[in-house]
């Protein structure tokens, strides 16, 4: 911890004591939540940025799209539109925010929309003829207005909650007590060959703040062996990380730019959910020179279109399960399969 962050610790407290105090108007219904008659799947975080919301999501779509029809709601961080917006053929990363384009361009089954304020944007889509199966919430364990029927709580192995502090100390939303709200709790970019005795550690730690019983779940990120450009896609191997620009603008790039063996001298990197202007295009493309530029997908959807097709390559990456795959995925269709079965 920066001797800065320190220093603002009082800030924290205050902080810590505004949240809990709205935390505790929402339990006691003084600030009314509100319910849907649809299976509605918060996944969320009580720490800012980096925790893999985006491939849990990405999971969830591939685990239930075929059965149902699935639409996510998110906030549209940093994009350019206002209100309650669903994505169709005129989208783009400004209109709905990266990560809600991404879904987008990647699940075309399935519908996406934006709306800062959730409930508006629920009660949007019931609106509609053709109405969802399952709503899944991305990025909205904190917001309280809209009463999920399932939470996912997510924290990142190289920064738990149970050992974080609250903002701007840390990088805790909230209290860490927060955690109790969660149906299940996946602790993700942990090491594949994390032990079963670390994971016991961890789950200990974790239940000193959430259920007792709560389920607790082990994930890492798998990158493909694939890179994709617009029109072509290439094996990812030793000749093709060589001497080449690796970009990124996302929370954590640590992972991926070890990944790919990136050496400080050939890596930019650029505030999460950036949105690359003229300059940073040119700063790319003079570093770059001819050589291939490699991106995070999240980022693809941000420069595609402002570099050359031919010369930008972006790495998909999926959310893996260390265990327990068969039972998150029985928990997960059993409570969508229950919450249809009672509509």
């Amino acid at each position: 911890m920066n001797l800065l962050r320190k220093i603002l610790f009082p800030f924290s407290i205050i902080y810590g004591f505004i949240t809990s105090i709205r935390n505790l108007l929402y339990d006691n219904g003084i600030f009314k939540s509100y319910s849907f008659d649809v299976p509605v799947i918060a996944v969320g975080n009580l720490s800012v940025g980096g925790t893999g919301k985006t491939p849990q999501i990405e999971y969830l779509i591939r685990l239930l799209s075929d059965n149902y029809k699935i639409v996510t709601l998110s906030r549209g961080y940093k994009r350019k539109s206002e209100g309650f917006v669903l994505a169709d053929g005129n989208a783009t990363a400004e209109i709905l925010g990266d990560e809600p384009y991404q879904f987008f361009q990647k699940f075309p089954e399935i519908q996406v929309a934006v709306d800062a304020d959730r409930k508006n944007g629920i009660e949007q889509l019931l609106s509609q003829t053709n109405k969802p199966d399952i709503i899944l919430l991305d990025d909205a364990f904190q917001h309280r207005k809209v009463k999920a029927g399932f939470y996912i709580m997510l924290s990142s192995y190289d920064d738990l909650f149970f050992n974080d502090f609250i903002l701007p100390t840390g990088n805790l939303r909230e209290s860490r007590s927060g955690a109790d709200r969660a149906d299940m709790i996946i602790i993700t970019k942990c090491p594949r060959d994390i032990s079963e005795i670390a994971q016991e550690k961890i789950k200990h730690k974790v239940r000193s703040y959430a259920q007792t019983e709560v389920l607790v779940f082990f994930s890492f990120i798998e990158y493909d062996e694939m890179l994709f450009s617009e029109n072509e896609k290439i094996k990812l191997d030793s000749s093709v990380i060589v001497d080449n620009l690796v970009v990124a603008g996302i929370a954590k790039p640590e992972p991926f730019f070890a990944y790919l063996q990136a050496g400080q001298k050939r890596t930019m990197v650029f505030p999460d959910h950036h949105n690359f202007n003229d300059k940073d295009i040119q700063s790319i493309l003079e570093k770059a020179g001819d050589e291939k530029i490699i991106t995070t997908e999240k980022d693809y959807v941000r420069l595609k279109g402002k570099l050359p097709a031919g010369q930008l390559f972006y790495l998909p990456i999926r959310s893996s399960f260390v265990n327990g795959k068969n039972e998150f995925d029985k928990k997960i269709l059993d409570y969508v399969g229950a919450s249809t079965r009672n509509r």
